[in-house]
C-alpha cells in the first residue's frame, strides 16, 4: 500500500479488526485448532483440545465468526436430537496488510445508481440491501439461533461491524443501547450520497434480526451530516 492511501481512520480501524480478534492468546490457539480441521470442531472438542471450559471455547469461537474468521456448520444427528454446532476456519486467509479505500471506485458506483431513484426509494432500496446482507452475516455467525440478549447481540454488532472498517463500539446509558462508529467504510462516497447510510442501519437491523429478533435500530447521526460518528440506536 503506498503512503498516500493511508489514514489515521484506516489505520486505526486495520488495528482494531485484527486485534479484537487475535489480541487474545487462546484465541489465537483456537483459531490454528479449527484452522487445521477441515471437517471443523466443536466447542467441546475445542475446549479439550485447549484445555479450558466449554463456554469459554465458545464464546472465542463466535468471537472469530463474527469477525468472519470461522464458519459455524449445523449438524443434526437425528430429529430428536440436539443439532451441533461445528466450527472451522473461514475459507480466505488472513489479510494483514491495511485495508483499500473504499471511497473510490465501488462507493461511488453505489451512490450514483442510488441517485437514478427517488429519494424516498433510493434509501429504502440502500436499507433493504443493507438488511439482507446483515441477515446472511447473523445465519454466518450463528445459523438458527436468533435468542440472544439484545446486549449481546449489539456488542456482537458492534465487532462485526468493526471487522468490516466502521471502527465500531457498543455503548449503553439510560436503559439505551447504541453502535457508534467513528470511521466510514464508504468515505467520501457517503458524503456525495448519505443515502448510502441506509446501508448501514440496514446492515445492523439484519445482524440484530438474525442474532436476538426484529428490532428497529434508528440512525441518530451519521459522518455525512457533519457529525464525529455515526449513532445507531437500538
Amino acid at each position: 500500500m503506498d503512503g498516500q492511501s493511508l489514514t489515521p481512520e484506516i489505520f486505526s480501524a486495520a488495528v482494531e479488526s485484527i486485534t479484537a480478534s487475535f489480541g487474545d492468546p487462546t484465541r489465537r490457539e483456537i483459531y490454528w485448532h479449527i484452522r487445521d480441521s477441515e471437517a471443523g470442531l466443536t466447542a467441546s472438542e475445542v475446549a479439550k483440545a485447549v484445555g479450558i471450559h466449554n463456554n469459554v471455547a465458545r464464546h472465542h469461537l463466535d468471537k472469530l465468526a463474527a469477525a468472519g474468521h470461522a464458519v459455524v456448520d449445523i449438524h443434526r444427528a437425528s430429529k430428536a436430537g440436539r443439532p451441533s454446532k461445528r466450527y472451522r476456519s473461514a475459507k480466505s486467509e488472513i489479510a494483514f496488510e491495511f485495508p483499500a479505500r473504499h471511497d473510490d471506485l465501488m462507493g461511488t458506483l453505489l451512490g450514483r445508481a442510488l441517485a437514478l431513484l427517488p429519494n424516498d426509494e433510493a434509501e429504502k432500496l440502500a436499507e433493504e440491501v443493507g438488511h439482507e446482507y446483515g441477515l446472511h452475516l447473523a445465519a454466518e455467525m450463528a445459523p438458527g439461533e436468533a435468542h440472544r440478549s439484545l446486549q449481546s447481540a449489539v456488542a456482537t454488532v458492534a465487532e462485526t461491524l468493526t471487522s468490516h472498517g466502521f471502527e465500531a463500539r457498543s455503548e449503553g446509558s439510560a436503559g439505551q443501547l447504541r453502535i457508534v462508529s467513528e470511521h466510514c467504510p464508504f468515505g467520501q462516497a457517503a458524503i456525495d450520497h448519505p443515502v448510502l447510510c441506509a446501508i448501514d442501519r440496514g446492515l445492523v437491523r439484519g445482524m440484530l434480526a438474525g442474532l436476538h429478533g426484529e428490532t428497529a435500530p434508528q440512525l441518530a447521526g451519521s459522518l455525512p451530516m457533519g457529525h464525529s460518528a455515526c449513532t445507531t440506536l437500538v
